[in-house]
């Protein structure tokens, strides 16, 4: 059984951890914001606006790549035709305010999982509390792992593929630096909470709402789902897409073992007590 609290806490009692939990993340978060603001140049110039550049390290590592097996200049980049342009009095203002709040959700994000860790630490066992700081440095390095393939990976590859896709010569991409930012956030953001799965699912397993052979009956699907995000966020080319997509796999793959991992463990358990 699970470890029971000295002192019961009633729903109000949880939501007013909630309420706290959230609290807090958010000066964090405003915390690491003011601290980015100080690098907004760097954070603009180098890293949001690098894939723009046809030198960005992705584009050559696939040109050189290319040229290892024989693509020739097939997948180089050498141009990007697009421009970004502000439309609106305080686009640029926008765009400024919600990239540090947004940088300082990555950063500030260690801290968030130890908030949340807090929160759900009374449900589990006592040799389960023991493994908080082992818990807290997988899922950030989980997530960090994510941030870094999706800007190196899934941003330069969307950036390459929506600017040299036209419906017509007529027409000329002038994309707005909402949209291009805004796909930039999405894809970190979202690499990086993907790559939580595997923790995920670990809790899901441990609530019995997730199962190793649920997992598995679903892998087929969950195949065709990734290999249809890898065709949409790449380009038109099998290796773009094999880039994408195996680690995606591998991540899922990891999901099933840890939940197996969960069920083995938790029937240890019960045929010990």
């Amino acid at each position: 059984m699970l470890e029971k609290n000295i002192k019961e806490m009633s729903f109000l009692d949880h939501l007013e951890e909630l309420r706290w939990l959230l609290v807090r993340s958010s000066v964090a978060i405003l915390i690491m914001a003011i601290v980015t603001y100080f690098f907004a140049d760097y954070i603009f110039d180098v890293l949001i606006f690098g894939p723009t550049n046809p030198n960005f390290i992705t584009y050559r590592f696939f040109c050189e790549a290319s040229h290892y097996i024989g693509f020739a200049d097939s997948i180089c980049i050498t141009e990007l035709p697009f421009t970004i342009i502000n439309t609106e009095m305080e686009g640029q203002v926008n765009i400024f305010v919600w990239t540090c709040i947004t940088s300082g959700f990555i950063l500030a994000f260690p801290y968030i999982l130890w908030e949340l860790w807090k929160f759900i630490s009374p449900a589990l066992y006592e040799k389960e509390r023991k493994h908080a700081k082992l818990f807290i440095f997988i899922a950030s390095i989980l997530f960090f792992i994510g941030v870094l393939f999706g800007y190196y990976v899934i941003v330069p590859m969307s950036v390459n593929f929506l600017a040299t896709f036209t419906i017509s010569s007529v027409v000329k991409n002038n994309f707005t630096i909402d949209s291009y930012v805004s796909m930039v956030k999405t894809a970190v953001i979202a690499s990086g909470l993907f790559f939580e799965l595997p923790i995920i699912i670990y809790f899901l397993t441990k609530l019995g709402l997730v199962t190793p052979t649920f997992l598995r009956t679903y892998r087929r699907y969950a195949i065709v789902i990734v290999l249809i995000v890898a065709a949409i966020v790449t380009p038109p080319d099998v290796v773009s897409q094999i880039t994408v997509a195996i680690p995606m796999l591998l991540i899922y793959e990891a999901s099933i073992f840890i939940s197996a991992l969960v069920v083995k463990n938790k029937k240890k358990n019960e045929q010990s007590s």
